[in-house]
């Protein structure tokens, strides 16, 4: 029996009747293993039984369960993803890959430089002298524009008085030495000013170069510290093999580590898995208090690992270990493809869920490709997209001409849409509309964001069909056609706080995701007719 206090022992009894898995979690797309859920119970009681972290919880933190085995002992280890109570050492956990937070290592004291620079950078930037110098050419300049425009002014005045003496015969030379004094003194005023603001300048930018040194050097120990840190974070794979984050992430699409790489839960589960010698058999990570502002995270609900900072660790870290197939990767087995309506222009079909609309990444067939196939004669362009995962109608044009005009018509909001979801909660409101602006999530692609600042127009029209034992039958409208517009409004706090069953990336998983395009209408951009495409909702 292992002797290790973060070695949590499941005992017979829990274990009965539940089959070890014979392939390891496929970290970025899982339904969660009974034993990581029964491993994750265990962890809840035990953070909801510490009082002192109650506070820090509640504002959200990523957990990680690694059932493993050794010497006939199934358990789970545990781990929180950054550091929880300004410490990364607490014993139900596992300890960091590299414990940033030492006293006794590199970091603290270099953090403490950077800070003190930053303190300096602060200081000079607010300093009475500094903000002096700045009042006094904001001044000055706006004095020496009013001085010089009023004296044109008057020279534009004097030489319309000229005009008038020289029409009465004022002797020519006398007329021409006032105007050239004139022009002489609009040059001493230019130059008073620019002398006078040449010295403030002088003086600020003396501050200047001082804070852009400060800076310089923050910007070089800030990169020297990062780059130390993540060749401290030496990753193990099942091999044996190592690599720290740098070496990791060379061949990345990043080039290099993200900020807190190595610092999420799964990273240090399987480092000190390896290290102590036990056999990984299945991971989940579940998200526990409040969503963040921005992305969706449900209390208790199960997640994949992120993309930007876990993608390029685990893709070392499980070398060597038998790895669940990625369920992405759509069926690439003949599916008979259901037409909908067709005419010399277009074709609308019935999407299959969990069938790529467009040709991707993935090796698996696409719809328009098949669409394609069907009919070779005719350059067949998507008009619109399906999430992988939505089924319902998908409209195709036979021909480049017609595929502008309609996508024409979905840009200016000329075509209705309306899809069917059961979503997992209560919706009060029997009807609404959702204004949610979303973004691409860059760390976490393909999850999509709500942003206020950055993100784009998205708005959806609701009206619920039925409730029934907790779950919303309900018809949605898009007005927009942002991507996973439905699902992040279904999902998100602000918008209907209840999640489309099966939508994996912000809900919990099911046998499909429960979302289906049941019909569009538009008005036939060639004969004019209104075109009505509909097709039965599945679940």
């Amino acid at each position: 029996m292992p002797n290790d206090s973060r070695f949590h022992i499941l005992t017979n009894a829990e274990l009965e009747g539940i089959q070890l898995p014979k392939l390891f979690t496929f970290p970025f797309c899982y339904v969660p293993h009974h034993l990581c859920v029964l491993a994750s119970q265990h962890l809840r009681e035990y953070i909801d039984s510490r009082q002192d972290w109650r506070e820090e919880l509640s504002q959200g933190k990523m957990m990680g369960v690694l059932v493993v085995q050794k010497d006939n002992e199934v358990g789970f280890l545990a781990a929180f993803s950054g550091n929880l109570a300004h410490n990364n050492n607490h014993e139900y956990f596992v300890p960091a890959v590299y414990d940033l937070l030492s006293l006794d290592g590199f970091f603290p004291p270099e953090e403490t430089q950077i800070s003190e620079i930053n303190a300096k950078i602060k200081c000079e930037e607010s300093s009475s002298n500094r903000q002096s110098l700045i009042s006094q050419i904001s001044e000055a300049t706006n004095k020496s524009k009013a001085e010089i425009d009023a004296y044109r002014e008057l020279m534009q005045k004097s030489k319309i008085e000229r005009d008038n003496r020289r029409r009465e015969g004022v002797d020519e030379a006398s007329l021409i030495a006032e105007s050239q004094f004139q022009k002489a003194e609009l040059r001493r005023i230019r130059s008073r000013w620019q002398e006078l603001l040449t010295q403030l300048k002088e003086q600020l930018a003396e501050s200047d170069r001082i804070i852009t040194e400060w800076k310089t050097e923050r910007k070089q120990r800030s990169q020297a510290l990062q780059k130390r840190i993540f060749q401290n974070f030496v990753m193990l794979n099942a091999r044996g093999e190592c690599r720290d984050l740098c070496e990791i992430f060379a061949h990345s699409p990043q080039g290099l580590p993200p900020a807190g790489a190595g610092e999420c839960a799964a990273p240090k589960l399987l480092q000190y898995a390896y290290i102590q010698g036990y056999k990984p058999l299945a991971m989940a990570e579940f998200w526990v208090g409040q969503s963040p502002k921005e992305e969706i995270r449900h209390d208790g609900h199960f997640y994949p690992s992120c993309k930007a900072k876990c993608e390029p660790i685990l893709g070392w870290m499980l070398q060597g270990l038998n790895v669940e197939p990625n369920p992405l990767e759509a069926s690439t087995q003949p599916i008979e493809i259901e037409e909908l309506y067709d005419d010399d222009f277009m074709v609308a079909v019935n999407k299959p869920h969990e069938m790529l609309s467009v040709p991707g990444k993935l090796s698996a067939i696409s719809l328009q490709e098949r669409v394609q196939e069907r009919y070779p004669q005719c350059d067949i362009q998507v008009v619109h997209r399906l999430d992988m995962a939505t089924s319902g109608v998908l409209l195709f044009a036979k021909n480049r001409i017609i595929h502008k005009a309609l996508q024409n018509m979905f840009a200016s909001r000329q075509v209705k849409k309306q899809y069917v979801a059961i979503l997992d909660g209560v919706v009060e409101e029997h009807s609404g509309i959702i204004n949610l602006p979303l973004i691409l999530n860059p760390d976490d692609r393909p999850r999509q964001i709500v942003s206020y600042t950055h993100g784009k127009q998205a708005i959806t029209h609701y009206e619920v069909i039925e409730i029934k034992e907790g779950k919303t039958r309900i018809y949605f409208y898009p007005e927009t056609g942002r991507t996973h517009q439905l699902r992040v409004h279904a999902s998100h706090p602000d918008g209907l706080n209840a999640p489309i069953i099966g939508d994996a990336l912000y809900g919990t998983h099911a046998s499909r995701l429960h979302l289906h395009a049941q019909t569009i209408i538009f008005v036939h951009p060639i004969t004019g007719r209104e075109i009505y495409i509909t097709t039965p909702c599945p679940f």
